[in-house]
Order: C-alpha cells, then sequence, then structure tokens
C-alpha cells in the first residue's frame, strides 16, 4: 500500500522557517519532519511514498536527490580525472520515493487528484506532512479492512483547534465541519486509509479535502474514524516546533517508535 503525503503548504505559520523551505522540511534532530513521518510508516513496512508537493517543491526533490549525501560516509575521488563518488556505510532507507509537482495554489483535495495515476487503482493511506505521532499503522489499516468504507481517519482529543469530527458507536463518521462554540474535542489528524474510489469524490484543483470530499462520504456512511489515544502533535508554529525539537534532544520523543 502506497503512503500519500500532503506537503505543498505554504506554511504561513512558521513564516520564520517556511521562508526557506516547505514546512515538511523543517527539521527535528537535525532531519526533516517529513523523514519523521516516513520512518513510522516504514516502521510498520511500508516503504514506497508519493509527496504532493507544491511550494519550494524543488526542496524535497533535491533532499531525496542527495539522500546519500545527509545519511552516509562519502569518498569523492578526484585522481583518477572522473569524479567518482564512493558511498561509505550506506545507512538509507529501503524507501520508493516519487515526488510530484501538484501545483503551488492546488488545495489539499486537489494535490490528491493529482497523484492519481502514481496511486493507481490500489486502496493507499494518506496523511499531512507537518505532524508526528505514534499512530499504530498496522492497527489503522487492519481496522480499515474491517468495516470496508471508503475512507477511514484517524481522529484524537486535541482541544477544539481543529475541525471536529460527529462518531456513532461503532466508529463511522456522521458528521465531520469545522468546530463551533461547545463542540466536543475528537479532531481529525490524518493518518488515513482511503479506497481509490474516494479520488472520485475530489472535484479538482480547488476542492478542499477537509470540506467536500470527506463531507460527501460522511453523508453516504462511507467515513470511519480510527480513535488514537496516543502521541499526535502538529507542528504549525516555531513555539510547537521547539517542544518538538526538546523532546527529542531529551530521547523521549513519543513519534520514535523505530530502532
Amino acid at each position: 500500500m502506497k503512503v500519500v503525503i500532503l506537503a505543498g503548504g505554504f506554511g504561513t505559520r512558521i513564516s520564520e522557517e517556511s521562508q526557506f523551505k516547505p514546512k515538511p522540511m523543517i527539521e527535528l534532530g537535525g532531519m526533516p519532519i517529513l523523514w519523521h513521518i516516513m520512518k513510522l510508516y516504514s516502521h510498520y513496512g511500508f516503504y514506497e511514498f508519493i509527496i504532493c508537493a507544491g511550494y519550494k517543491q524543488h526542496v524535497i526533490k533535491e533532499y531525496f536527490s542527495d539522500y546519500f549525501l545527509h545519511t552516509s560516509d562519502i569518498t569523492f575521488d578526484f585522481a583518477s580525472g572522473k569524479n567518482e563518488m564512493i558511498v561509505h556505510h550506506n545507512v538509507s532507507e529501503p524507501w520508493k520515493v516519487t515526488v510530484v509537482d501538484t501545483g503551488l495554489q492546488t488545495m489539499t483535495g486537489g494535490r490528491i487528484k493529482r497523484v492519481r495515476e502514481y496511486i493507481e487503482d490500489e486502496p493507499f493511506m494518506l496523511t499531512y506532512g507537518d505532524g508526528v505521532s505514534n499512530v499504530n499503522i498496522a492497527e489503522l489499516v487492519e481496522f480499515h479492512q474491517s468495516h470496508g468504507k471508503l475512507v477511514t481517519i484517524s481522529s484524537y482529543n486535541a482541544g477544539q483547534r481543529f475541525g471536529i469530527l460527529g462518531i456513532a458507536e461503532d466508529g463511522s463518521v456522521r458528521e465531520f465541519r469545522e468546530k463551533a462554540q461547545g463542540d466536543g474535542n475528537l479532531i481529525n489528524i490524518g493518518y488515513m486509509v482511503c479506497q481509490p474510489e474516494f479520488i472520485g469524490y475530489i472535484d479538482g484543483d480547488d476542492s478542499i479535502l477537509e470540506k467536500a470530499p470527506l463531507e460527501r462520504v460522511s453523508k453516504l456512511g462511507q467515513l470511519m474514524a480510527y480513535r488514537h489515544d496516543g502521541f499526535w502533535k502538529c507542528m504549525d508554529t516555531v513555539r510547537e516546533k521547539d517542544q518538538l525539537e526538546k523532546m527529542w534532544a531529551s530521547g523521549q520523543a513519543p513519534w520514535k517508535v523505530w530502532a
């Protein structure tokens, strides 16, 4: 199953860093937050990624193009006149990464529609490129496969800052909307699993994933919620980045489930 990661936004709320690079390339512990997200998925055996890039998309492409340089010891041998590069102690990941320029102004739903040819006619996973979590991906996929609906999203209790989910006892999402006064706290944190047919509910570049597409499948009874009670944190601001950085530096980063 391929993993689609939304990584094309401007990251305006963390412009101190995003003016130089895409938000998913902002580093925690010396590695992009995008890398941290991919490490979680690969821990559970998912190694094929489709990155929906946009703003400063070349930075993401150049990072993976030079991945050996970032992670391994390198010898540059000019003696023979051939400008040879020798990679020592290769510690790169067993990943297949497709980086797609999905447009500068394209909305989240539109970005997914633009990578349809790379997803092909298969179920796929989907998440945002700016939040880290210790979601159990194996349990998430098992839950999705058990109910047979179009989309599973991961829900989390994170206060009233984000959009609201109305979840029935069987886990089905009966309501998907923006927060309002007096709402509860379960929100959508990404870490989704989707059937390929879901892409048909996305109209085009102006389609916001969290609006019409998810609202439509919710009304059809085709949207389910996997309850995550562990750790999740979005990196929207410099303050949140600093909090995550301190967790990583302390050796107590809850999202680091890999060895």
